[in-house]
Parts: C-alpha cells; sequence; structure tokens
C-alpha cells in the first residue's frame, strides 16, 4: 500500500523481477480490502496513505490477520519506528531505500512465515558451524565449547530467536523479561545484550548474530 505511484510501479516490476505475484493498493482502505478478499503472504506499507495514517492501517490489520508487514516510510524518527513495530509490524525501512535490502527483507519474513505455517520450530535451533544453539534442550556451544548464559541472557536470546528477523524492540523485550514495571529500563538490556554477544563470540561491530536498530531494539539475525 503506498500513495506514491513512481513507487509502486518500481515496487512492482522489481518484485515481479523475482518471481512475486504482486497486488497494488493507493490507499489504506484499499489495501485493507484487498486483504480481506485474498490471503496475501506479504504486505509492504507505506504510513503517508493519502485517505488515513498507514499505522491505523496497521492497527485495523492486526484484530484480524497476522501476515507480514514490511513498513516502508519516509518517517525516520524512532518514536515512529517503535510505534510501528509495538503495532504489529515486522520490519521498517525507510525511504530512500535500496532495492536490494527490502528484497533480503522481503525473503526474510517469507522464510519466518513458511517456518510457522508449517509448524516448524526451526526459530528454537541455530547452527551455522561456529555457534549452535539448541533453546528446546538450553545448549549452546560456541567452537565446541559449552556456552553458560544466565537467566535474563538467555531469555533474551530466547525472545530474540522466537521473532527471528524482525526488530523487537526495547519496551517488548524488558517487559517480556523484566516485567511490565521496567519498560524503560533500557540500561539494564543495553549492558545485558553486551555481556550476552561477548558470550555467543558477537562482534558488535559486525553483529552477525545480533544486530542492533539504534534507539529501537534488536533482531537475531543468525548471518554467519
Amino acid at each position: 500500500m503506498d500513495d506514491e505511484p513512481q513507487i509502486r510501479h518500481f515496487l512492482q516490476i522489481s518484485l515481479k523481477t523475482e518471481g512475486y505475484e504482486v497486488h497494488e493498493a493507493p490507499t489504506g482502505e484499499a489495501g485493507l480490502a484487498h486483504c480481506a478478499r485474498k490471503p496475501l503472504d506479504l504486505v509492504i506499507l507505506d504510513l503517508g496513505l493519502s485517505d488515513c495514517d498507514g499505522t491505523e492501517v496497521l492497527r485495523s490489520l492486526r484484530e484480524w490477520s497476522s501476515v507480514p508487514v514490511i513498513v516502508l516510510s519516509v518517517r525516520d524518527r524512532e518514536q515512529e519506528k517503535v510505534k510501528a513495530l509495538d503495532l504489529g509490524a515486522n520490519d521498517y525501512v525507510t525511504k530512500p531505500f535500496g532495492i536490494e535490502e527490502l528484497l533480503a527483507r522481503v525473503r526474510s519474513q517469507l522464510r519466518i512465515q513458511d517456518n510457522q505455517t508449517t509448524g516448524s520450530n526451526a526459530w528454537a535451533i541455530f547452527d551455522d558451524g561456529v555457534l549452535s544453539i539448541d533453546l528446546s534442550n538450553r545448549r549452546i556451544y560456541r567452537q565446541g565449547d559449552q556456552v553458560r548464559l544466565t537467566p535474563k541472557e538467555f531469555a533474551v536470546l530466547q525472545v530474540l530467536m522466537k521473532e527471528a528477523g524482525r526488530i523487537v524492540t526495547q519496551p517488548q523485550l524488558l517487559k517480556e523479561v523484566w516485567g511490565p514495571t521496567h519498560t524503560q529500563d533500557t540500561h539494564y538490556l543495553r549492558v545485558l545484550i553486551g555481556k550476552l554477544r561477548q558470550k555467543l563470540g558477537d562482534d558488535p561491530t559486525e553483529q552477525h548474530y545480533i544486530e542492533t536498530e539504534p534507539g529501537v531494539g534488536y533482531r537475531f539475525s543468525g548471518n554467519p
């Protein structure tokens, strides 16, 4: 859903070239109606629509659908990103954007959706030959050596892996791990993420496993 014809045309060509079937919607109302008529695999949503704010579309959509939503917007303020992600967006890309990055995020969300649809628990297991994580059995190994996490570190890793490929906002993580009275205690989270990265052997400057979205949250990417 995007009210800019040139953006819709560009996305139409780029996505079709990758083999995707694409349906356009110039307004929020038209987009919601289309989602209701036909099951979709993924929605790309602009926030600045002509008939309503995209966050209202997202709020309405989440009342009855769990379809992955990638927000594509010129709004780059942290508050806007956090709001959209808390309302249920799976990812957030700011304009201007690189089409290769957007396509990569599309593929990531479709892989996650495919695992969920088939009932796979693939999110609970990760192994890239260096780091091995089995959350079900609470076993983590780095280059063959067992990694021991504190209960809080394990809980944060579990939340991030369950939402692999999706940004989890700081308030979400704090609420799930520390409880609803700690949603503003971002210092606790930054310190814990630093220790968790160190134990997993994740370079904070390259962030292979836990990526930071500055001021917004974190994402488990598992990129070797």
